[in-house]
């Protein structure tokens, strides 16, 4: 099985070799967070560097806990909890410990490119299910007739990168109701939890009475406090599925860096008012970028989460396909982005167009005035 580069990869590096402001990948370049880098440098310094406990530090999974409790309102014991290194291993750890050969893995799509070649490396087989646009609603029904007696799990991921949507209590609870009666395990990427900026609440499958006992909830501190090289992540399910979880975390990464736990750890009891405004300082380029983008004729869809707006081409009145769009707008406009169609396994949508706001006002602005002189030129 053989895997190309991925597409954040591939437009960075075209970013790179055009000078062109890259609004692609999902990294932000605001300050860091002082009060996590003087947490990074105490523990450096005043605190162990050699091996943690391989499930993570005991601080840190406490510190999980009660940030879930505050925010989530989510019962949840430090023995429930795996840390690991980032996300993704979070995601891989789960799905090899959960998937055997010949599985079904359900998958929503749009979804992260890593999700099928994951489920591919435990030997399982990617069955997809589509979100509606303009929407991105899911369709339970169609979800419902994916289901077949080889289902083992449903990949989720909410807020949904790359649509900024998220799963509202309604459709958790009727995926609640198809996993009891088919005997289905959940497994929800929730890295965006910590960035929702409209209000509307984050609701995980933990906090699911149906779904309790069979979610796998999947979040990252990299996206928490805007540290993505960080790869601090982590993995929350009842005790059954967190001991398999465990058991194939120990011999993929076993452990993840001492100090940069302790930072994290520090960081997740600062308090919910701390995190808020940490979340709020992307609100202004938000703002910025969408009225940006509106002013200059682009047409957006709605989104509720994540450092992501969505451009509709068709109705911005572009007629060719996003993945052309996208690398006509690096080499012409200047301005990198990431085709939504790159998020799809199959059947992709291709008129719409991904573009991030946790930049720089200074940043954003470039970036707005190349967009709109791309604009008027495609129009001219």
């Amino acid at each position: 099985m053989t895997q190309g580069t991925t597409i954040f990869e591939r437009m960075s590096a075209l970013c790179r070799n055009s000078d062109a402001v890259n609004l692609g990948q999902g990294f932000p370049d605001l300050p860091d967070p002082p009060e996590l880098i003087e947490a990074a440098r105490r523990a450096l310094v005043d605190r162990s560097n050699q091996y943690p406990p391989m499930r993570g530090l005991a601080e840190l999974r406490a510190a999980v806990c009660t940030y879930y409790g505050q925010t989530q309102g989510l019962a949840l014991d430090p023995s429930e909890v795996i840390v690991t290194s980032g996300a993704t291993e979070a995601l891989a750890a789960s799905i090899l410990a959960l998937v055997e050969p010949g599985d079904e893995v359900i998958c929503v799509q749009p979804l992260y490119d890593a999700y099928v070649p994951l489920i591919e490396r435990a030997g399982g087989i990617p069955v997809f299910v589509d979100l509606k646009p303009p929407a991105w609603d899911l369709d339970i029904g169609a979800l419902a007739e994916a289901i077949t007696p080889r289902t083992a799990m449903i990949l989720l991921n909410t807020p949904n990168n790359p649509t900024g949507t998220m799963l509202p209590r309604a459709t958790l609870e009727a995926i609640g109701q198809l996993a009891e009666a088919y005997d289905l395990i959940v497994l929800c990427d929730e890295v965006w939890e910590g960035m929702v900026f409209d209000g509307t609440p984050h609701i995980s499958p933990l906090a699911i009475p149906s779904l309790r006992q069979r979610s796998v909830k999947v979040s990252s501190a990299g996206k928490i406090f805007s540290l993505t090289g960080w790869k601090i992540g982590w993995a929350v399910a009842a005790p059954e599925l967190a001991e398999r979880i465990a058991a194939r975390h120990q011999f993929l990464t076993f452990t993840t860096p001492t100090p940069l736990q302790w930072a994290v750890a520090d960081g997740l009891s600062l308090g919910r008012d701390w995190l808020a405004a940490h979340a709020a300082r992307y609100f202004l380029g938000r703002r910025a970028l969408i009225k940006g983008l509106t002013e200059a004729g682009y047409s957006l869809l709605p989104a509720s989460a994540t450092w992501f707006v969505t451009v509709d081409l068709a109705a911005s009145g572009f007629t060719q396909e996003d993945a052309v769009v996208a690398e006509r707008l690096v080499s012409e406009g200047g301005v990198g982005s990431i085709p939504v169609s790159a998020f799809y396994a199959q059947n992709p949508q291709t008129s719409y167009l991904r573009l991030c706001f946790c930049k720089t006002a200074e940043t954003l602005t470039e970036a707005v005035e190349r967009l709109a002189r791309f604009r008027v030129q495609q129009s001219g």
